[in-house]
């Protein structure tokens, strides 16, 4: 029966993310900018993750305004990106913060979430900051486009 135990606990522990100590992170982002040429606003944020305990396997989550979102791992050990979509009424300009999480920290948020109680006491392994701008131009109507394209002509 213990070497049962043993075992379960060892299967466990390799099937799990790593956990990482004092990250040094390395983050680069991109948003849609131009409201015209899109139906939703784009949100990519990539980084390079390095931990001072030299784990590289670390299983991470993302939250952006209560949202969460899963976080891909890429080829390259220590990179990492996560991606979403809002159309533009919803994704005004400003800075968003993503919160990520390791696997302890994103199961005591999903708890926290659970149990109504306040998910601001959870601390994220490291958040980013990203600007996000929309142009101000919004699709002209056909009818719009018509009009001015008739004056450009009168003129």
């Amino acid at each position: 029966m213990i070497r049962i135990a043993a075992f379960l606990a060892l299967l466990v522990a390799a099937c799990s993310g790593e956990t990482c100590t004092d990250p040094a992170i390395t983050p680069s982002a991109y948003t849609t900018s131009d409201a015209v040429i899109s139906s939703e606003s784009v949100f990519i944020v990539e980084l390079s993750l390095a931990c001072a305990n030299g784990a590289q396997s670390v299983t991470l989550y993302a939250d952006v305004n209560g949202r969460q979102f899963p976080v891909t791992r890429g080829q390259d050990v220590g990179k990492y990106q996560v991606s979403w979509s809002l159309p533009h009424k919803q994704a005004s300009s400003g800075t968003y913060q993503v919160k990520f999480f390791d696997e302890e920290s994103y199961s005591a948020l999903r708890k926290a979430q659970r149990n109504n109680e306040d998910v601001n006491s959870i601390e994220p392994l490291f958040s980013v900051n990203i600007d996000h701008r929309v142009s101000l131009l919004l699709p002209l109507r056909v009818n719009e486009c018509m009009y001015y394209s008739t004056r450009a002509t009168q003129l």
